[in-house]
């Protein structure tokens, strides 16, 4: 895997009229994972915005060394196909997913259409598509939510092994996560 960075410099960020958060720093590299906490409103999913280019920050700076996935709450998967066809349809512009479809136990739903998967089980979907996209950035918007115990342990897994490799993984979470590093923040230590 590419070497790669992910670096932040005092950001702010402002919604509306409110500051969520300032003074943020965080300085990633290659193999580096780092966990993202905070409440509800606190700016997690705003952080991962900003980080990813998708939302400009009230003051501060980001510089990327690399290729980003993004995983959020939209699976980005057609409803009315089957999990492989909806997979394979990203694979022709991602790349290969079918090593994490195994990982993450979604073969068996291979013609299941995506509307009848369960929460949890369209995440699991997400993060095998976007684990195929081979970039060595990622950032994970809450991917816990809608996981059993053991699709927990899957996420965990595959972040461990995406690091391993010289990834770096930033996961925002209000929910505990077994990091490589166990590395944290907390945006109430940022709050403004």
């Amino acid at each position: 895997m590419q070497e790669c960075r992910l670096t932040a410099r005092d950001l702010a960020c402002r919604r509306g009229d409110r500051l969520l958060f300032r003074g943020l720093a965080l300085d990633l590299a290659s193999g580096a994972a780092l966990q993202v906490r905070g409440a509800n409103g606190t700016g997690k999913s705003s952080l991962i915005r900003i980080l990813a280019g998708l939302l400009t920050p009230f003051a501060g700076s980001v510089e990327r060394s690399g290729a980003m996935a993004l995983l959020d709450e939209r699976p980005a998967l057609d409803p009315a196909l089957p999990l492989a066809k909806a997979l394979a349809f990203w694979q022709r512009l991602d790349g290969p997913v079918e090593n994490h479809a195994a990982q993450l136990g979604l073969l068996p739903l291979a013609e299941v259409p995506v509307r009848y998967l369960s929460t949890g089980q369209k995440k699991r979907a997400a993060l095998a598509r976007m684990a195929g996209q081979g970039a060595p950035i990622w950032l994970l918007d809450e991917p816990l939510n809608g996981l059993d115990t053991r699709g927990v342990a899957l996420v965990e897994e595959l972040v461990a092994q995406h690091c391993a490799q010289g990834g770096i993984a930033l996961v925002a979470s209000h929910q505990p996560i077994t990091l490589p590093g166990g590395a944290a923040i907390d945006l109430v230590d940022f709050a403004a």
